[in-house]
């Protein structure tokens, strides 16, 4: 069974699509995955590109590898590292405004 490691938001990176991708130098899922996300989160906003399977590489937020293009300019992702915390719960602010909406789109969609 995969470890989970956990984004700073929460996300479970060890069940990513771009991270197994990544994990595993799977094309196939890289594929996939750039069609699937393009539909869901692309789709209709005529100011951002179709995702291509090279765009699909991530090593977890918290990594020194790849971070998935999303990830790097994630609000949350980046407010806990200016604090130098791993994981929003270690935070004061635990569930603020931003976090709060971020889950909501990533676990409720």
């Amino acid at each position: 069974m995969e470890e989970e490691y956990l984004a700073m938001c929460g996300l479970d990176c060890a069940r990513c699509a771009a991270y197994i991708a990544t994990k595993n130098n799977d094309n196939e899922l890289r594929e996939k995955t750039a069609k699937e996300w393009t539909a869901r989160y692309v789709a209709g906003n005529l100011n951002r590109p179709p995702l291509k399977p090279e765009d699909i590489n991530c090593s977890g937020c918290l990594s020194d590898g790849p971070v998935y293009q999303h990830c790097l300019k994630c609000e949350v992702r980046k407010c806990g590292l200016e604090k130098g915390i791993k994981n929003c719960r270690e935070c004061k602010d635990y569930k603020c405004g931003p976090l709060a909406e971020l889950q909501k789109r990533f676990f409720e969609s």
